[in-house]
């Protein structure tokens, strides 16, 4: 099997979040079309086959991971 760069970037990480939703969405760079990967635990992988690169993550329960225990009741 041959490497793949995961995330290898110089270019910005551009981000939105939807609030409703509650899921982040990373793109390394200017979002592209790609193949989303279920890794588990709510994260999916956005990877570009053609340039085999990670372009991005979609964070599924972003608020659940950002609580405190005190917040979390």
């Amino acid at each position: 099997m041959a490497k793949a760069d995961l995330i290898v970037t110089k270019q910005p990480v551009e981000w939105s979040y939807d609030e409703e939703a509650d899921v982040l969405y990373l793109s390394f760079g200017e979002p592209t079309p790609a193949v989303g990967v279920d890794i588990g635990d709510g994260i999916v992988v956005r990877y570009d086959e053609q340039r085999r690169q990670v372009v991005g993550l979609t964070i599924i329960g972003l608020r659940a991971r950002l609580e405190t225990p005190e917040q979390a009741g």
